[in-house]
Protein backbone atom coordinates (compact mmCIF):
# COMPACT_ATOMS: atom_id res chain seq x y z
CA UNK A 1 0.00 0.00 0.00
CA UNK A 2 2.94 2.33 0.56
CA UNK A 3 4.29 2.01 -2.99
CA UNK A 4 2.01 4.68 -4.60
CA UNK A 5 3.00 7.14 -1.87
CA UNK A 6 6.68 6.45 -2.51
CA UNK A 7 6.19 7.01 -6.23
CA UNK A 8 4.47 10.33 -5.60
CA UNK A 9 7.28 11.39 -3.30
CA UNK A 10 9.84 10.41 -5.91
CA UNK A 11 8.03 12.42 -8.57
CA UNK A 12 7.92 15.46 -6.26
CA UNK A 13 11.61 15.12 -5.52
CA UNK A 14 12.39 14.88 -9.22
CA UNK A 15 10.41 18.03 -10.00
CA UNK A 16 12.11 19.90 -7.15
CA UNK A 17 15.54 18.83 -8.40
CA UNK A 18 14.70 19.86 -11.98
CA UNK A 19 13.57 23.29 -10.82
CA UNK A 20 16.73 23.75 -8.78
CA UNK A 21 18.91 22.75 -11.74
CA UNK A 22 17.03 25.20 -14.02
CA UNK A 23 17.66 28.06 -11.63
CA UNK A 24 21.28 27.07 -11.24
CA UNK A 25 21.73 27.07 -15.03
CA UNK A 26 21.62 30.89 -15.08
CA UNK A 27 23.99 32.38 -12.47
CA UNK A 28 23.23 35.69 -10.82
CA UNK A 29 24.13 38.62 -13.05
CA UNK A 30 26.30 41.57 -12.11
CA UNK A 31 24.55 44.92 -11.76
CA UNK A 32 24.12 46.58 -15.14
CA UNK A 33 25.65 50.00 -15.84
CA UNK A 34 23.00 52.67 -16.55
CA UNK A 35 22.02 53.13 -20.20
CA UNK A 36 21.03 56.73 -21.00
CA UNK A 37 19.05 57.38 -24.18
CA UNK A 38 19.21 61.17 -24.02
CA UNK A 39 17.23 62.82 -26.83
CA UNK A 40 16.37 59.42 -28.31
CA UNK A 41 14.04 58.71 -25.37
CA UNK A 42 10.85 60.27 -26.87
CA UNK A 43 11.07 58.16 -30.04
CA UNK A 44 8.90 55.11 -30.56
CA UNK A 45 10.65 54.51 -33.89
CA UNK A 46 14.01 55.90 -35.02
CA UNK A 47 15.55 54.63 -38.26
CA UNK A 48 18.77 55.23 -40.18
CA UNK A 49 17.85 54.66 -43.85
CA UNK A 50 14.07 54.19 -44.14
CA UNK A 51 11.00 53.88 -41.93
CA UNK A 52 8.27 51.83 -43.60
CA UNK A 53 4.83 50.80 -42.40
CA UNK A 54 1.97 48.65 -43.68
CA UNK A 55 -1.48 48.76 -42.11
CA UNK A 56 -2.93 50.48 -39.02
CA UNK A 57 0.16 50.60 -36.81
CA UNK A 58 0.10 52.86 -33.74
CA UNK A 59 3.15 54.74 -32.41
CA UNK A 60 2.66 56.31 -29.00
CA UNK A 61 5.78 58.44 -29.34
CA UNK A 62 7.87 60.26 -31.93
CA UNK A 63 8.85 58.94 -35.36
CA UNK A 64 12.32 59.82 -36.62
CA UNK A 65 14.70 59.23 -39.51
CA UNK A 66 18.34 60.22 -39.97
CA UNK A 67 20.34 60.33 -42.19
CA UNK A 68 17.94 58.68 -44.68
CA UNK A 69 15.02 60.42 -46.33
CA UNK A 70 12.22 57.87 -46.85
CA UNK A 71 9.32 57.64 -44.39
CA UNK A 72 6.37 55.79 -45.95
CA UNK A 73 3.07 54.28 -44.86
CA UNK A 74 2.46 56.33 -41.70
CA UNK A 75 -0.66 58.14 -42.89
CA UNK A 76 -4.11 56.83 -42.02
CA UNK A 77 -5.00 54.19 -40.99
CA UNK A 78 -1.65 54.31 -39.14
CA UNK A 79 -1.45 56.68 -36.15
CA UNK A 80 1.62 58.54 -34.87
CA UNK A 81 0.82 60.03 -31.46
CA UNK A 82 3.94 62.19 -31.50
CA UNK A 83 6.12 64.33 -33.76
CA UNK A 84 7.66 63.15 -37.03
CA UNK A 85 11.31 64.19 -37.51
CA UNK A 86 12.45 63.46 -41.07
CA UNK A 87 16.20 64.06 -41.38
CA UNK A 88 16.10 67.16 -39.21
CA UNK A 89 18.46 68.27 -36.44
CA UNK A 90 16.34 66.56 -33.77
CA UNK A 91 16.58 63.17 -35.49
CA UNK A 92 20.31 63.62 -36.08
CA UNK A 93 20.94 64.35 -32.39
CA UNK A 94 18.73 61.41 -31.38
CA UNK A 95 20.86 59.12 -33.57
CA UNK A 96 24.02 60.47 -31.91
CA UNK A 97 22.58 59.80 -28.45
CA UNK A 98 21.41 56.35 -29.59
CA UNK A 99 24.99 55.52 -30.61
CA UNK A 100 26.20 56.52 -27.13
CA UNK A 101 23.52 54.39 -25.45
CA UNK A 102 24.32 51.45 -27.78
CA UNK A 103 28.02 51.60 -26.91
CA UNK A 104 27.23 51.77 -23.18
CA UNK A 105 25.04 48.69 -23.42
CA UNK A 106 27.70 46.84 -25.43
CA UNK A 107 30.38 47.53 -22.80
CA UNK A 108 28.72 46.04 -19.72
CA UNK A 109 31.17 44.48 -17.25
CA UNK A 110 31.05 40.73 -16.58
CA UNK A 111 27.71 39.92 -18.26
CA UNK A 112 26.29 36.43 -17.82
CA UNK A 113 26.96 34.43 -21.00
CA UNK A 114 23.72 32.97 -22.41
CA UNK A 115 25.16 31.99 -25.79
CA UNK A 116 23.32 28.98 -27.21
CA UNK A 117 20.37 29.21 -24.81
CA UNK A 118 16.84 30.06 -25.91
CA UNK A 119 15.48 32.92 -23.84
CA UNK A 120 12.06 31.27 -23.83
CA UNK A 121 11.26 29.66 -20.48
CA UNK A 122 13.95 31.55 -18.56
CA UNK A 123 13.33 33.74 -15.50
CA UNK A 124 16.10 36.32 -15.12
CA UNK A 125 16.85 38.82 -12.37
CA UNK A 126 18.31 42.29 -12.96
CA UNK A 127 21.76 42.55 -14.51
CA UNK A 128 23.68 42.22 -17.77
CA UNK A 129 23.44 39.22 -20.11
CA UNK A 130 25.32 38.48 -23.33
CA UNK A 131 25.11 36.36 -26.48
CA UNK A 132 28.33 36.13 -28.47
CA UNK A 133 26.34 35.49 -31.65
CA UNK A 134 22.56 35.35 -32.17
CA UNK A 135 19.78 35.30 -29.59
CA UNK A 136 16.44 33.49 -29.94
CA UNK A 137 13.19 33.89 -27.99
CA UNK A 138 10.61 31.13 -28.34
CA UNK A 139 7.80 31.36 -25.80
CA UNK A 140 7.93 33.58 -22.71
CA UNK A 141 10.94 35.25 -21.09
CA UNK A 142 10.23 36.44 -17.54
CA UNK A 143 12.14 39.37 -16.03
CA UNK A 144 11.98 39.52 -12.24
CA UNK A 145 12.85 42.82 -10.52
CA UNK A 146 12.48 41.24 -7.07
CA UNK A 147 10.61 44.27 -5.79
CA UNK A 148 13.08 46.89 -7.07
CA UNK A 149 11.32 49.31 -9.48
CA UNK A 150 14.75 50.58 -10.66
CA UNK A 151 16.09 47.12 -11.54
CA UNK A 152 17.83 47.29 -14.94
CA UNK A 153 18.21 44.52 -17.52
CA UNK A 154 20.72 44.83 -20.37
CA UNK A 155 21.07 42.24 -23.14
CA UNK A 156 24.12 42.27 -25.43
CA UNK A 157 23.45 40.34 -28.66
CA UNK A 158 26.43 39.82 -30.96
CA UNK A 159 24.49 39.45 -34.19
CA UNK A 160 20.73 38.89 -34.64
CA UNK A 161 17.79 38.89 -32.24
CA UNK A 162 14.82 36.82 -33.41
CA UNK A 163 11.52 35.91 -31.76
CA UNK A 164 9.12 33.15 -32.75
CA UNK A 165 5.46 33.94 -33.35
CA UNK A 166 3.41 34.68 -30.21
CA UNK A 167 6.50 34.94 -28.00
CA UNK A 168 6.54 37.39 -25.11
CA UNK A 169 8.60 39.23 -22.51
CA UNK A 170 6.85 39.23 -19.14
CA UNK A 171 7.57 41.62 -16.25
CA UNK A 172 7.07 40.55 -12.63
CA UNK A 173 7.72 41.92 -9.15
CA UNK A 174 8.12 45.55 -10.18
CA UNK A 175 10.08 45.08 -13.41
CA UNK A 176 9.59 47.85 -15.98
CA UNK A 177 10.15 47.92 -19.74
CA UNK A 178 11.63 51.39 -19.18
CA UNK A 179 14.67 49.66 -17.68
CA UNK A 180 15.16 46.92 -20.30
CA UNK A 181 17.65 47.42 -23.16
CA UNK A 182 18.42 45.13 -26.09
CA UNK A 183 21.73 45.96 -27.82
CA UNK A 184 21.66 44.06 -31.12
CA UNK A 185 24.83 43.75 -33.21
CA UNK A 186 23.00 43.49 -36.51
CA UNK A 187 19.22 43.11 -36.95
CA UNK A 188 16.21 42.38 -34.74
CA UNK A 189 13.17 40.52 -36.11
CA UNK A 190 9.99 40.07 -34.06
CA UNK A 191 7.67 37.26 -35.11
CA UNK A 192 3.94 37.70 -35.64
CA UNK A 193 1.93 38.53 -32.49
CA UNK A 194 5.06 38.79 -30.34
CA UNK A 195 4.45 40.85 -27.17
CA UNK A 196 7.90 42.34 -26.62
CA UNK A 197 9.09 44.78 -23.95
CA UNK A 198 12.09 47.06 -23.66
CA UNK A 199 14.14 49.31 -25.96
CA UNK A 200 15.58 47.61 -29.04
CA UNK A 201 18.82 49.28 -30.18
CA UNK A 202 19.87 47.58 -33.41
CA UNK A 203 23.03 48.52 -35.28
CA UNK A 204 21.39 47.59 -38.58
CA UNK A 205 17.60 47.15 -38.75
CA UNK A 206 14.40 46.30 -36.88
CA UNK A 207 11.59 44.32 -38.53
CA UNK A 208 8.26 43.72 -36.79
CA UNK A 209 5.96 41.16 -38.36
CA UNK A 210 2.16 41.33 -38.33
CA UNK A 211 0.54 42.22 -34.99
CA UNK A 212 3.79 42.23 -33.01
CA UNK A 213 3.97 44.86 -30.26
CA UNK A 214 6.71 46.56 -28.25
CA UNK A 215 6.13 48.28 -24.94
CA UNK A 216 9.28 50.32 -25.40
CA UNK A 217 11.08 51.43 -28.57
CA UNK A 218 12.31 50.18 -31.96
CA UNK A 219 15.54 52.06 -32.75
CA UNK A 220 17.84 51.29 -35.70
CA UNK A 221 21.16 53.06 -36.20
CA UNK A 222 22.11 52.38 -39.83
CA UNK A 223 19.22 50.84 -41.75
CA UNK A 224 15.45 50.41 -41.77
CA UNK A 225 12.64 50.00 -39.29
CA UNK A 226 9.85 48.02 -40.98
CA UNK A 227 6.37 47.71 -39.42
CA UNK A 228 3.24 45.71 -40.25
CA UNK A 229 0.17 46.50 -38.14
CA UNK A 230 2.13 46.99 -34.91
CA UNK A 231 1.88 48.83 -31.60
CA UNK A 232 5.00 50.56 -30.23
CA UNK A 233 4.46 52.37 -26.95
CA UNK A 234 7.23 54.10 -24.95
CA UNK A 235 4.81 56.65 -23.47
CA UNK A 236 5.12 55.36 -19.90
CA UNK A 237 8.88 55.97 -20.01
CA UNK A 238 8.93 59.54 -21.34
CA UNK A 239 9.11 62.17 -18.61
CA UNK A 240 6.86 65.15 -19.11
CA UNK A 241 5.33 63.85 -22.32
CA UNK A 242 1.76 64.73 -23.06
CA UNK A 243 -0.53 61.73 -23.48
CA UNK A 244 -1.72 60.98 -27.01
CA UNK A 245 -5.06 62.56 -27.93
CA UNK A 246 -8.05 60.51 -26.78
CA UNK A 247 -10.49 58.97 -29.18
CA UNK A 248 -13.61 61.06 -29.92
CA UNK A 249 -16.25 60.89 -27.19
CA UNK A 250 -19.53 59.72 -28.73
CA UNK A 251 -23.07 60.42 -27.65
CA UNK A 252 -25.26 57.49 -26.77
CA UNK A 253 -22.55 55.19 -25.40
CA UNK A 254 -23.27 51.55 -24.66
CA UNK A 255 -21.40 50.70 -21.42
CA UNK A 256 -20.18 47.20 -20.81
CA UNK A 257 -20.52 45.14 -17.68
CA UNK A 258 -17.03 43.56 -17.49
CA UNK A 259 -18.41 40.45 -15.86
CA UNK A 260 -20.67 39.81 -18.83
CA UNK A 261 -17.71 39.30 -21.18
CA UNK A 262 -18.86 41.87 -23.75
CA UNK A 263 -21.39 44.43 -24.92
CA UNK A 264 -23.86 44.06 -27.73
CA UNK A 265 -24.85 47.05 -29.80
CA UNK A 266 -27.88 46.25 -31.92
CA UNK A 267 -29.18 47.92 -35.02
CA UNK A 268 -31.79 49.93 -33.07
CA UNK A 269 -30.46 53.46 -32.55
CA UNK A 270 -29.42 54.26 -29.00
CA UNK A 271 -31.16 57.01 -27.10
CA UNK A 272 -29.68 60.50 -27.44
CA UNK A 273 -28.78 62.74 -30.35
CA UNK A 274 -26.77 61.18 -33.19
CA UNK A 275 -23.20 62.36 -33.69
CA UNK A 276 -24.22 64.01 -36.96
CA UNK A 277 -27.07 64.15 -39.41
CA UNK A 278 -30.55 65.51 -38.93
CA UNK A 279 -32.64 63.53 -36.41
CA UNK A 280 -35.53 61.73 -38.00
CA UNK A 281 -34.30 62.07 -41.60
CA UNK A 282 -32.55 58.75 -41.84
CA UNK A 283 -29.24 60.49 -42.66
CA UNK A 284 -26.17 58.43 -41.79
CA UNK A 285 -23.84 59.20 -38.91
CA UNK A 286 -20.58 61.04 -39.54
CA UNK A 287 -17.74 59.21 -41.23
CA UNK A 288 -15.19 57.36 -39.15
CA UNK A 289 -11.86 59.17 -38.55
CA UNK A 290 -9.76 59.12 -41.69
CA UNK A 291 -12.65 58.25 -44.04
CA UNK A 292 -14.50 60.43 -46.47
CA UNK A 293 -18.18 61.23 -45.89
CA UNK A 294 -18.66 60.42 -49.54
CA UNK A 295 -17.96 56.79 -48.70
CA UNK A 296 -20.92 56.66 -46.34
CA UNK A 297 -24.23 55.18 -47.68
CA UNK A 298 -26.65 57.86 -48.86
CA UNK A 299 -30.24 57.78 -47.64
CA UNK A 300 -32.74 57.90 -50.47
CA UNK A 301 -35.71 60.26 -50.34
CA UNK A 302 -37.98 57.45 -51.50
CA UNK A 303 -36.52 54.52 -49.57
CA UNK A 304 -35.71 53.88 -45.93
CA UNK A 305 -31.99 53.56 -45.16
CA UNK A 306 -31.07 50.17 -43.76
CA UNK A 307 -29.82 49.96 -40.18
CA UNK A 308 -28.80 46.36 -39.68
CA UNK A 309 -25.41 46.92 -38.12
CA UNK A 310 -24.55 45.03 -34.93
CA UNK A 311 -21.38 44.83 -32.88
CA UNK A 312 -20.12 43.02 -29.80
CA UNK A 313 -16.78 43.25 -27.99
CA UNK A 314 -15.20 40.33 -26.13
CA UNK A 315 -11.78 39.25 -24.90
CA UNK A 316 -9.57 36.21 -25.32
CA UNK A 317 -6.02 35.42 -24.20
CA UNK A 318 -3.36 36.31 -26.74
CA UNK A 319 -1.06 33.37 -26.26
CA UNK A 320 -1.12 29.62 -25.76
CA UNK A 321 -2.18 28.06 -22.53
CA UNK A 322 -4.93 28.74 -20.03
CA UNK A 323 -6.85 32.03 -19.75
CA UNK A 324 -4.49 33.02 -16.94
CA UNK A 325 -1.81 33.59 -19.58
CA UNK A 326 -3.45 36.91 -20.39
CA UNK A 327 -2.79 38.08 -16.84
CA UNK A 328 0.83 38.96 -17.61
CA UNK A 329 1.09 38.82 -21.41
CA UNK A 330 -2.12 40.67 -22.27
CA UNK A 331 -5.11 39.57 -24.30
CA UNK A 332 -6.87 40.25 -27.57
CA UNK A 333 -9.98 42.41 -27.65
CA UNK A 334 -12.17 41.46 -30.59
CA UNK A 335 -15.23 43.13 -32.11
CA UNK A 336 -17.64 40.97 -34.11
CA UNK A 337 -21.01 41.66 -35.69
CA UNK A 338 -22.68 42.65 -38.95
CA UNK A 339 -22.11 45.53 -41.39
CA UNK A 340 -18.98 46.71 -39.53
CA UNK A 341 -16.89 49.16 -41.56
CA UNK A 342 -14.26 50.40 -39.12
CA UNK A 343 -13.26 49.96 -35.46
CA UNK A 344 -11.02 52.36 -33.53
CA UNK A 345 -9.67 50.86 -30.28
CA UNK A 346 -8.61 52.94 -27.28
CA UNK A 347 -7.12 51.99 -23.92
CA UNK A 348 -8.07 54.33 -21.05
CA UNK A 349 -8.92 57.02 -23.60
CA UNK A 350 -5.68 56.64 -25.60
CA UNK A 351 -6.00 55.40 -29.16
CA UNK A 352 -4.06 52.17 -29.71
CA UNK A 353 -5.31 50.74 -33.02
CA UNK A 354 -7.60 51.25 -35.99
CA UNK A 355 -9.05 48.40 -38.04
CA UNK A 356 -10.85 48.84 -41.35
CA UNK A 357 -11.20 45.17 -42.21
CA UNK A 358 -11.91 41.85 -40.51
CA UNK A 359 -10.68 40.63 -38.07
CA UNK A 360 -11.45 43.68 -35.94
CA UNK A 361 -9.15 42.98 -33.01
CA UNK A 362 -6.19 44.38 -31.07
CA UNK A 363 -3.58 43.10 -28.63
CA UNK A 364 -4.09 44.78 -25.24
CA UNK A 365 -0.96 44.83 -23.04
CA UNK A 366 -1.12 43.68 -19.42
CA UNK A 367 -1.36 46.59 -16.98
CA UNK A 368 -1.90 46.51 -13.23
CA UNK A 369 -5.19 47.79 -11.82
CA UNK A 370 -8.49 48.39 -13.58
CA UNK A 371 -8.54 49.59 -17.19
CA UNK A 372 -11.09 50.15 -19.95
CA UNK A 373 -10.81 49.15 -23.58
CA UNK A 374 -13.23 51.05 -25.83
CA UNK A 375 -14.09 50.34 -29.45
CA UNK A 376 -15.65 53.03 -31.63
CA UNK A 377 -17.58 51.13 -34.33
CA UNK A 378 -18.88 52.62 -37.59
CA UNK A 379 -21.01 50.65 -40.02
CA UNK A 380 -21.35 50.17 -43.77
CA UNK A 381 -25.07 50.97 -43.70
CA UNK A 382 -26.95 53.77 -41.93
CA UNK A 383 -26.60 52.27 -38.46
CA UNK A 384 -25.42 54.97 -36.08
CA UNK A 385 -21.86 54.65 -34.81
CA UNK A 386 -21.52 52.89 -31.46
CA UNK A 387 -18.92 52.81 -28.71
CA UNK A 388 -18.40 49.50 -26.93
CA UNK A 389 -16.59 49.26 -23.63
CA UNK A 390 -14.70 46.37 -22.03
CA UNK A 391 -13.27 46.64 -18.53
CA UNK A 392 -10.51 44.39 -17.25
CA UNK A 393 -8.19 44.02 -14.27
CA UNK A 394 -4.75 42.43 -14.68
CA UNK A 395 -2.94 40.56 -11.93
CA UNK A 396 -0.60 42.36 -9.53
CA UNK A 397 2.47 40.75 -11.07
CA UNK A 398 1.98 42.51 -14.40
CA UNK A 399 3.77 45.74 -13.45
CA UNK A 400 4.59 47.85 -16.49
CA UNK A 401 4.96 51.48 -15.41
CA UNK A 402 6.47 52.19 -11.99
CA UNK A 403 5.47 55.45 -10.34
CA UNK A 404 8.99 56.55 -9.62
CA UNK A 405 12.58 55.79 -10.41
CA UNK A 406 15.33 57.45 -12.42
CA UNK A 407 14.51 55.49 -15.55
CA UNK A 408 11.69 57.89 -16.39
CA UNK A 409 14.25 60.66 -16.75
CA UNK A 410 16.88 58.65 -18.60
CA UNK A 411 14.80 56.56 -21.01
Amino acid sequence: MSRPIDLRRARRAGLTLAAALALAAVPAAAQAAPVLLGTAAPFAVLAGSTATNTGPSVLNGDLGLSPGSSITGFGLPAVVNGTTHNTDAVAAQAQADLTTAYNTAAAQLNPVDLTGQDLGGLTLTAGAYAFSTSAQLTGALTLDAQGDPNAQFVFEVGSTLTTASASSVVMINGASPCNVYWQVGSSATLGSATAFQGTIMAQTSVTMNNAASVIGRALAMNAAVTLDDNLIDPSGCITGSAPPPPAPTPTGTDATNPASGGTTAGGTPASGTPASGTPGTGAPASAAPGTSPANQPLASRTTVATRKGTARIARATSGPGSPAAGCTTGFRASVTGAQIKRVVFSLDGKRIASRSGSPFRVLVPALTGHHDVTARVTFKDATRAKTLKLGYRACAAAVLHPRNGPSKFTG
